[in-house]
């Protein structure tokens, strides 16, 4: 295990491997250091766990954009099926076909997809399980020594 920004971090840190690895190859890829710039898009926190992507693609039709979400992959692909008729004077809509890859937390996931007014609105939601929630853990305790803060606070 070899990380360019040091073994100090490692020192305190457990479980951590596959979000380093994924780091080193996007490192390796060079997609760390080259952000797709077409088409600008927008990526919003709405509130604790909802999120939204936003990305203009004016001049595209749905059936011209291509959204796969695969484990913690989201990927976007716009492609012009055919091209636009007639001589331009000035074109400052570019519609040339695109590619963007989103990596999302193991726990997002894509919720819908929207056409409106020129951006696609991808809504995501970061849906975290009972277990990974915070919870006091009882010192002493016997077998289930781990309880959930939410339901302590319900039953009293």
């Amino acid at each position: 295990m070899n990380y360019s920004f040091g073994r100090d971090l490692l020192l305190s840190s457990v479980g951590f491997e596959r979000l380093l690895d994924t780091f080193s190859e996007m490192e390796k890829s060079g997609t760390g250091n080259l952000a797709p710039n077409y088409p600008p898009y927008n990526i919003v926190k709405q509130s604790e766990n909802q999120y939204v992507i936003e990305l203009a693609v004016a001049g595209f039709k749905r059936e011209e954009i291509e959204i796969t979400a695969e484990a913690t992959k989201l990927s976007i692909v716009g492609k012009i099926a055919t091209p636009r008729n007639g001589e331009f004077l000035h074109r400052g809509i570019a519609t040339r076909d695109f590619r963007h890859e989103f990596t999302l937390a193991e726990t997002v996931v894509v919720r819908a997809a929207d056409l409106v007014g020129g951006l696609l609105v991808v809504r995501l939601e970061n849906v975290i399980p009972e277990e990974k929630k915070p919870r006091k853990i009882l010192i002493g305790a016997t077998e289930p020594s781990l309880v959930i803060e939410n339901q302590q606070a319900r039953a009293a």
